[in-house]
Protein backbone atom coordinates (compact mmCIF):
# COMPACT_ATOMS: atom_id res chain seq x y z
CA UNK A 1 0.00 0.00 0.00
CA UNK A 2 2.94 2.42 1.08
CA UNK A 3 4.39 1.68 -2.07
CA UNK A 4 1.22 2.32 -4.06
CA UNK A 5 1.05 5.59 -2.36
CA UNK A 6 4.22 6.71 -2.80
CA UNK A 7 3.74 5.38 -6.27
CA UNK A 8 1.15 7.45 -6.81
CA UNK A 9 2.82 10.74 -5.42
CA UNK A 10 6.06 10.27 -7.75
CA UNK A 11 3.10 10.31 -10.51
CA UNK A 12 1.13 13.22 -9.78
CA UNK A 13 4.92 15.26 -9.09
CA UNK A 14 6.29 14.41 -12.46
CA UNK A 15 3.22 14.90 -14.04
CA UNK A 16 2.87 18.93 -12.46
CA UNK A 17 6.74 19.12 -14.10
CA UNK A 18 6.24 18.30 -17.30
CA UNK A 19 2.89 20.22 -17.03
CA UNK A 20 5.05 23.59 -16.21
CA UNK A 21 8.15 22.79 -18.68
CA UNK A 22 4.96 22.13 -21.32
CA UNK A 23 3.49 26.17 -20.78
CA UNK A 24 6.97 27.92 -20.17
CA UNK A 25 10.12 25.71 -20.12
CA UNK A 26 12.12 25.97 -16.16
CA UNK A 27 9.77 25.49 -13.29
CA UNK A 28 10.37 28.43 -10.13
CA UNK A 29 9.57 26.36 -7.06
CA UNK A 30 7.80 29.37 -5.56
CA UNK A 31 3.61 28.36 -5.29
CA UNK A 32 1.52 31.31 -3.95
CA UNK A 33 0.35 34.72 -5.59
CA UNK A 34 2.54 37.15 -6.85
CA UNK A 35 5.26 34.05 -7.69
CA UNK A 36 5.22 32.76 -4.04
CA UNK A 37 6.27 36.71 -2.66
CA UNK A 38 5.79 37.50 0.77
CA UNK A 39 3.26 40.99 0.44
CA UNK A 40 4.52 44.34 0.32
CA UNK A 41 3.84 46.83 3.21
CA UNK A 42 3.65 50.75 2.23
CA UNK A 43 7.17 50.86 1.42
CA UNK A 44 8.51 50.26 -2.38
CA UNK A 45 10.12 47.23 -2.69
CA UNK A 46 11.27 45.14 -6.15
CA UNK A 47 9.11 42.64 -7.71
CA UNK A 48 10.53 39.05 -7.47
CA UNK A 49 13.76 40.63 -7.34
CA UNK A 50 15.71 38.08 -10.13
CA UNK A 51 12.93 36.76 -11.68
CA UNK A 52 10.48 39.78 -12.58
CA UNK A 53 13.33 42.68 -11.14
CA UNK A 54 16.16 41.36 -13.02
CA UNK A 55 18.83 44.15 -13.67
CA UNK A 56 17.00 44.90 -17.42
CA UNK A 57 14.26 47.37 -17.97
CA UNK A 58 11.07 45.97 -16.63
CA UNK A 59 8.05 47.59 -16.99
CA UNK A 60 3.78 47.35 -17.49
CA UNK A 61 2.42 45.15 -15.21
CA UNK A 62 -1.21 43.01 -16.00
CA UNK A 63 -2.31 40.08 -13.80
CA UNK A 64 -5.49 37.63 -14.64
CA UNK A 65 -8.20 37.71 -12.28
CA UNK A 66 -7.38 34.42 -10.62
CA UNK A 67 -3.89 35.59 -10.34
CA UNK A 68 -2.14 32.75 -12.04
CA UNK A 69 -0.55 34.28 -14.90
CA UNK A 70 1.39 37.49 -14.61
CA UNK A 71 2.38 39.45 -18.27
CA UNK A 72 5.16 42.13 -17.90
CA UNK A 73 6.76 44.52 -20.16
CA UNK A 74 10.72 43.83 -20.59
CA UNK A 75 13.89 45.82 -22.75
CA UNK A 76 16.95 44.47 -23.73
CA UNK A 77 19.41 45.06 -26.52
CA UNK A 78 17.24 47.59 -27.89
CA UNK A 79 14.26 45.09 -28.26
CA UNK A 80 10.56 45.42 -26.50
CA UNK A 81 8.89 42.46 -25.50
CA UNK A 82 6.12 41.04 -23.54
CA UNK A 83 7.13 38.43 -21.25
CA UNK A 84 4.50 36.03 -19.23
CA UNK A 85 5.12 33.64 -15.91
CA UNK A 86 1.79 31.13 -15.26
CA UNK A 87 1.06 29.32 -11.63
CA UNK A 88 1.32 25.65 -12.40
CA UNK A 89 0.77 22.90 -9.48
CA UNK A 90 4.52 22.51 -9.41
CA UNK A 91 5.07 26.46 -9.05
CA UNK A 92 5.72 29.35 -11.44
CA UNK A 93 7.15 29.08 -15.01
CA UNK A 94 10.04 30.75 -16.00
CA UNK A 95 9.35 34.00 -17.46
CA UNK A 96 9.05 33.67 -21.64
CA UNK A 97 8.72 36.20 -24.44
CA UNK A 98 5.02 35.74 -25.12
CA UNK A 99 3.79 33.94 -28.09
CA UNK A 100 3.50 36.07 -31.14
CA UNK A 101 5.59 38.27 -29.35
CA UNK A 102 9.05 37.01 -30.95
CA UNK A 103 9.99 38.53 -33.52
CA UNK A 104 12.57 41.29 -32.84
CA UNK A 105 11.82 43.51 -36.07
CA UNK A 106 8.80 44.87 -33.78
CA UNK A 107 7.98 46.39 -30.63
CA UNK A 108 5.38 44.88 -28.69
CA UNK A 109 5.00 46.08 -24.84
CA UNK A 110 2.30 47.11 -22.64
CA UNK A 111 -0.26 44.52 -22.13
CA UNK A 112 -3.70 45.34 -20.54
CA UNK A 113 -6.00 42.83 -19.80
CA UNK A 114 -9.76 42.99 -20.39
CA UNK A 115 -12.13 42.27 -17.01
CA UNK A 116 -12.53 38.61 -17.71
CA UNK A 117 -9.02 38.42 -19.33
CA UNK A 118 -10.12 37.11 -22.54
CA UNK A 119 -8.49 39.84 -24.78
CA UNK A 120 -5.02 41.08 -24.38
CA UNK A 121 -4.26 44.18 -25.70
CA UNK A 122 -1.41 46.03 -26.32
CA UNK A 123 1.04 48.30 -27.99
CA UNK A 124 2.85 46.95 -31.15
CA UNK A 125 4.81 48.49 -34.13
CA UNK A 126 4.27 45.75 -36.79
CA UNK A 127 2.83 46.41 -39.76
CA UNK A 128 -0.94 45.74 -40.84
CA UNK A 129 -1.85 45.84 -44.68
CA UNK A 130 -5.39 45.30 -43.97
CA UNK A 131 -5.76 48.53 -42.50
CA UNK A 132 -2.55 50.08 -44.20
CA UNK A 133 -0.58 50.15 -41.40
CA UNK A 134 3.34 50.48 -42.01
CA UNK A 135 5.86 48.82 -40.07
CA UNK A 136 6.88 51.14 -37.00
CA UNK A 137 3.58 52.48 -36.52
CA UNK A 138 2.59 52.73 -33.30
CA UNK A 139 -1.01 51.15 -33.06
CA UNK A 140 -3.05 49.33 -30.03
CA UNK A 141 -3.36 45.34 -31.05
CA UNK A 142 -5.51 42.59 -29.17
CA UNK A 143 -5.22 39.00 -29.01
CA UNK A 144 -7.88 36.41 -27.90
CA UNK A 145 -7.76 34.48 -25.85
CA UNK A 146 -7.75 30.34 -27.34
CA UNK A 147 -8.09 27.80 -24.05
CA UNK A 148 -4.76 28.04 -22.48
CA UNK A 149 -3.40 29.99 -25.74
CA UNK A 150 -3.57 33.15 -27.63
CA UNK A 151 -5.06 33.84 -31.19
CA UNK A 152 -2.95 36.01 -33.88
CA UNK A 153 -2.79 39.51 -33.47
CA UNK A 154 -5.18 42.17 -34.76
CA UNK A 155 -4.89 45.63 -34.89
CA UNK A 156 -7.74 47.61 -32.95
CA UNK A 157 -8.52 49.46 -36.15
CA UNK A 158 -10.64 53.00 -35.93
CA UNK A 159 -11.52 54.88 -34.32
CA UNK A 160 -9.25 53.74 -31.72
CA UNK A 161 -6.28 53.90 -34.17
CA UNK A 162 -5.24 56.47 -36.58
CA UNK A 163 -2.13 58.14 -38.44
CA UNK A 164 -1.03 58.88 -34.93
CA UNK A 165 0.31 56.67 -32.83
CA UNK A 166 -1.74 55.26 -30.32
CA UNK A 167 -0.39 53.39 -26.75
CA UNK A 168 -0.95 52.34 -23.20
CA UNK A 169 -4.24 50.71 -23.30
CA UNK A 170 -5.81 50.20 -20.07
CA UNK A 171 -9.79 49.03 -19.28
CA UNK A 172 -12.12 49.44 -16.62
CA UNK A 173 -14.61 46.57 -15.76
CA UNK A 174 -17.41 47.70 -18.74
CA UNK A 175 -14.83 47.64 -21.40
CA UNK A 176 -14.02 50.98 -22.00
CA UNK A 177 -10.59 51.70 -23.30
CA UNK A 178 -8.35 54.29 -21.88
CA UNK A 179 -4.93 54.83 -23.88
CA UNK A 180 -2.66 57.83 -25.31
CA UNK A 181 -2.65 59.26 -28.59
CA UNK A 182 0.59 61.20 -29.42
CA UNK A 183 -0.12 64.17 -31.60
CA UNK A 184 3.33 64.89 -33.88
CA UNK A 185 1.99 68.14 -35.32
CA UNK A 186 1.72 69.34 -31.48
CA UNK A 187 5.05 67.57 -30.04
CA UNK A 188 2.56 66.37 -27.30
CA UNK A 189 0.53 63.37 -26.12
CA UNK A 190 -2.26 63.26 -24.75
CA UNK A 191 -4.88 60.60 -23.21
CA UNK A 192 -7.98 60.11 -24.32
CA UNK A 193 -11.38 57.42 -23.71
CA UNK A 194 -13.27 55.42 -25.70
CA UNK A 195 -16.33 53.66 -24.75
CA UNK A 196 -17.50 50.34 -25.68
CA UNK A 197 -20.92 50.14 -27.12
CA UNK A 198 -22.65 46.99 -28.09
CA UNK A 199 -19.11 45.09 -29.01
CA UNK A 200 -17.70 48.21 -30.70
CA UNK A 201 -15.34 51.53 -29.85
CA UNK A 202 -16.76 54.78 -29.96
CA UNK A 203 -15.35 57.95 -30.90
CA UNK A 204 -12.60 58.53 -28.71
CA UNK A 205 -12.51 62.30 -26.63
CA UNK A 206 -9.82 63.67 -24.80
CA UNK A 207 -10.13 64.19 -21.52
CA UNK A 208 -10.10 67.46 -19.71
CA UNK A 209 -7.42 69.17 -18.40
CA UNK A 210 -7.45 67.99 -15.44
CA UNK A 211 -6.30 64.06 -16.50
CA UNK A 212 -4.25 65.62 -19.35
CA UNK A 213 -2.55 67.61 -16.32
CA UNK A 214 1.21 69.45 -16.75
CA UNK A 215 3.41 69.87 -20.13
CA UNK A 216 3.21 66.07 -20.66
CA UNK A 217 0.92 63.28 -20.04
CA UNK A 218 1.02 59.77 -21.05
CA UNK A 219 0.14 55.88 -20.12
CA UNK A 220 -2.68 56.46 -17.76
CA UNK A 221 -3.58 53.54 -15.66
CA UNK A 222 -7.94 53.67 -15.42
CA UNK A 223 -9.21 51.52 -11.87
CA UNK A 224 -11.81 48.75 -12.74
CA UNK A 225 -14.35 50.69 -11.44
CA UNK A 226 -13.72 54.42 -12.82
CA UNK A 227 -13.11 56.09 -10.03
CA UNK A 228 -9.81 57.59 -10.57
CA UNK A 229 -6.89 57.52 -13.17
CA UNK A 230 -3.32 56.86 -11.94
CA UNK A 231 -1.60 59.35 -14.91
CA UNK A 232 2.43 60.33 -15.27
CA UNK A 233 2.74 63.90 -15.79
CA UNK A 234 5.43 65.76 -16.24
CA UNK A 235 5.96 69.70 -15.86
CA UNK A 236 3.83 70.73 -12.74
CA UNK A 237 5.42 72.78 -10.19
CA UNK A 238 4.54 70.05 -7.61
CA UNK A 239 6.91 67.42 -9.30
CA UNK A 240 9.52 66.14 -7.58
CA UNK A 241 11.35 66.46 -10.86
CA UNK A 242 11.09 64.28 -13.92
CA UNK A 243 7.94 62.73 -14.57
CA UNK A 244 5.60 62.49 -11.74
CA UNK A 245 2.83 59.64 -10.91
CA UNK A 246 -0.43 61.79 -9.99
CA UNK A 247 -3.96 60.68 -9.35
CA UNK A 248 -7.04 61.97 -10.51
CA UNK A 249 -10.33 60.79 -8.85
CA UNK A 250 -14.01 60.56 -11.01
CA UNK A 251 -17.42 60.69 -9.60
CA UNK A 252 -20.29 58.83 -10.79
CA UNK A 253 -21.18 61.76 -12.86
CA UNK A 254 -18.15 62.05 -14.66
CA UNK A 255 -16.16 64.88 -12.94
CA UNK A 256 -12.85 65.15 -12.42
CA UNK A 257 -10.91 65.99 -9.21
CA UNK A 258 -7.30 67.95 -9.49
CA UNK A 259 -4.72 65.63 -9.38
CA UNK A 260 -3.17 65.01 -6.81
CA UNK A 261 1.28 64.04 -6.67
CA UNK A 262 1.22 60.46 -5.45
CA UNK A 263 3.85 61.53 -2.90
CA UNK A 264 7.76 60.68 -2.69
CA UNK A 265 7.46 57.12 -1.63
CA UNK A 266 7.00 56.51 -5.32
CA UNK A 267 7.84 59.65 -6.96
CA UNK A 268 11.67 60.63 -7.35
CA UNK A 269 13.16 63.14 -9.27
CA UNK A 270 14.25 60.59 -11.77
CA UNK A 271 11.86 60.76 -15.10
CA UNK A 272 11.51 56.97 -15.58
CA UNK A 273 8.28 56.42 -14.02
CA UNK A 274 5.50 56.22 -16.07
CA UNK A 275 3.75 52.65 -15.58
CA UNK A 276 1.48 51.74 -13.32
CA UNK A 277 -0.95 49.21 -12.25
CA UNK A 278 -3.64 48.47 -9.51
CA UNK A 279 -4.70 44.83 -8.78
CA UNK A 280 -8.31 44.11 -9.52
CA UNK A 281 -9.00 43.92 -5.79
CA UNK A 282 -7.11 47.53 -5.42
CA UNK A 283 -4.98 46.23 -2.60
CA UNK A 284 -1.77 46.27 -4.44
CA UNK A 285 0.17 48.98 -6.55
CA UNK A 286 2.81 48.21 -8.82
CA UNK A 287 4.98 51.07 -10.59
CA UNK A 288 8.34 51.17 -12.65
CA UNK A 289 11.12 53.72 -11.12
CA UNK A 290 14.82 53.87 -10.55
CA UNK A 291 16.34 53.22 -7.49
CA UNK A 292 19.91 52.64 -7.30
CA UNK A 293 21.59 50.18 -4.80
CA UNK A 294 23.58 51.53 -1.77
CA UNK A 295 27.26 51.55 -3.03
CA UNK A 296 29.78 49.07 -2.27
CA UNK A 297 32.26 49.66 0.43
CA UNK A 298 35.16 50.03 -2.40
CA UNK A 299 34.99 49.29 -6.08
CA UNK A 300 36.17 46.08 -7.82
CA UNK A 301 36.35 44.55 -11.40
CA UNK A 302 33.62 42.18 -10.79
CA UNK A 303 31.32 44.67 -9.11
CA UNK A 304 31.96 46.86 -12.30
CA UNK A 305 31.30 44.14 -14.80
CA UNK A 306 28.41 42.28 -12.91
CA UNK A 307 26.24 44.85 -11.52
CA UNK A 308 24.31 45.57 -14.21
CA UNK A 309 22.88 42.12 -14.10
CA UNK A 310 21.32 43.10 -11.07
CA UNK A 311 18.33 45.63 -10.32
CA UNK A 312 18.70 48.85 -8.77
CA UNK A 313 21.94 49.35 -10.91
CA UNK A 314 20.56 52.18 -13.47
CA UNK A 315 17.79 50.52 -14.99
CA UNK A 316 13.97 51.43 -14.35
CA UNK A 317 12.24 47.96 -12.71
CA UNK A 318 8.85 47.04 -11.41
CA UNK A 319 8.37 47.97 -7.76
CA UNK A 320 5.02 47.11 -5.56
CA UNK A 321 3.40 48.40 -2.04
CA UNK A 322 0.70 48.21 -0.29
CA UNK A 323 -2.44 50.21 -2.23
CA UNK A 324 -4.10 52.06 1.01
CA UNK A 325 -3.18 55.12 0.75
CA UNK A 326 -5.03 55.91 -2.48
CA UNK A 327 -7.92 55.89 -0.16
CA UNK A 328 -6.09 58.63 1.79
CA UNK A 329 -5.72 60.36 -0.98
CA UNK A 330 -8.95 59.89 -2.21
CA UNK A 331 -10.09 61.95 1.20
CA UNK A 332 -8.22 64.87 0.01
CA UNK A 333 -9.43 65.29 -3.54
CA UNK A 334 -10.76 68.62 -4.46
CA UNK A 335 -13.52 68.61 -7.53
CA UNK A 336 -13.80 72.20 -8.89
Amino acid sequence: MKKLILYLYLSLALASLFACIKNGGEVIKKQGPYIGSELPGNIPELFAPGIVANGYQTRDVAITPDGKEIYFGIRSAGHYSILVTKELKGGWTRPEVLEHMENPKYMNIEPALNYDASKLFFLSSRPDSTMGVEEGEQDIWVMDREGSSWSEPYNLGPPVNTDLPEFYPSLTKDGTLYFTRNHLDLNAAYIYRSRLVDGKYQQPEKLPEQVNCGLSHYNAFIAQDESYIIVPAMGREDSFGGTDYYIVFRTEDDRWSNPINMGDKINTPDTYEYSAYVTRDGKILFFMSIRMAEDPEKLSYDYMVNSYKKPESGNPSIYWMDAEFIDELRETAVFE
